[in-house]
């Protein structure tokens, strides 16, 4: 089955010859849409990067992230609130569009997209560099290592029946490297609209759980994992724990954000077989301010419904998957 949004991005430039400018897709994408295809090519065609693009909405007295307008021109997000909607009228003038043009299209987007949209997971490095983690840790006395090196992590994600992020499991493989080392803080980062004090944290296997911290304005939980054992430098360990959540809406992505370079990570979403996706995508991130990259489309299992990415070796920056519903 060709995926719902591969037909919209097909259709916006399908009446554009093979070897047609910049120009030329734009006026196609503004007369078919949708909404993020056309708003790409409209910054393409006048060639300014995100961060002009975001000083020329500064003078229109709009304030709008690079962040933002890197996902609102891949689809990873929509223009909502007043605030960005006043932007998107403010772009219509800065890439020189006609009146309405890009406000159409949004609004053409959102009636077929219908009221159960996913609520795209906020990338500010997966907490680690927020001041409520770094309080949250502190009241663990935890740093942010913990004294180990990540030599391999698999993840695996479950979505729901309703499209939530039930819960997902984690087994870590690590070396710690200094003495004394005897647990693990896990951190925990559900979906817009989570509620992290009905959230579940299960120690499954070499571990068990400690004390537990959460944040509700942001979605934050943290977990210690105690080992019952002290490392020495260069021991190796390996332990397994859930995260119970299922907490919130309709679930767009997952995405793990590494602070250094490590070892290997996979990563497998499994859905459940009332709630399919169109189409899965692997994506990653130099950091959260940075566009995305390293884009391509991962093919859904037979009767598992799943998709997964390996990773040899982690770099510094985000990794993740996301996802499209009908």
């Amino acid at each position: 089955m060709l995926h719902a949004r591969e037909h919209a991005d097909v259709a916006a430039v399908s009446d554009v010859e093979p070897h047609a400018g910049p120009e030329a897709e734009l006026a196609a994408t503004l007369r078919g849409g949708p909404f993020h295809v056309a708003l790409r090519a409209a910054i393409a065609a006048r060639g300014l990067p995100l961060q002009r693009v975001q000083h020329h909405l500064t003078r229109y007295g709009v304030k709008v992230g690079v962040t933002s307008l890197s996902y609102w021109q891949q689809g990873a997000r929509r223009p909502q609130r007043a605030e960005s909607l006043r932007a998107v009228r403010a772009l219509e003038e800065i890439l020189q569009l006609p009146e309405e043009s890009l406000i159409r299209l949004l609004a053409e987007s959102e009636e077929h997209t219908g009221a159960q949209r996913p609520a795209t997971r906020s990338y500010r490095s997966l907490v680690e560099a927020t001041d409520v983690l770094e309080r949250l840790l502190a009241e663990l006395n935890a740093t942010a290592d913990g004294g180990l090196h990540l030599l391999g992590l698999h993840e695996r994600v479950r979505i729901g029946p309703r499209r939530e992020l039930a819960d997902r499991e984690a087994h870590h493989i690590v070396r710690a490297h200094r003495d004394g080392v005897d647990r693990f803080v896990a951190v925990h980062h559900g979906d817009p609209g989570c509620t992290p004090a009905r959230m579940r944290v299960h120690a499954l296997e070499n571990c068990r759980a400690g004390r537990v911290r959460q944040h509700h304005a942001t979605g934050v939980l943290v977990a210690e994992l105690l080992f019952d054992t002290r490392l020495r430098s260069g021991d190796t360990f390996l332990f397994r724990y859930g995260v119970e959540d299922g907490t919130a809406g309709v679930s767009g992505e997952y995405a793990r954000g590494f602070g250094l370079a490590g070892g290997q990570y996979a990563l497998q979403v499994r859905f459940d077989e009332q709630a399919l996706p169109v189409r899965c995508h692997r994506f990653a991130q130099h950091s959260a301010a940075a566009p995305r990259s390293g884009r391509h489309e991962l093919r859904l299992s037979g009767r598992h419904h799943s998709v997964h990415l390996v990773e040899p070796r982690v770099r510094s920056g985000i990794v993740g998957i996301g996802w499209d519903w009908q």
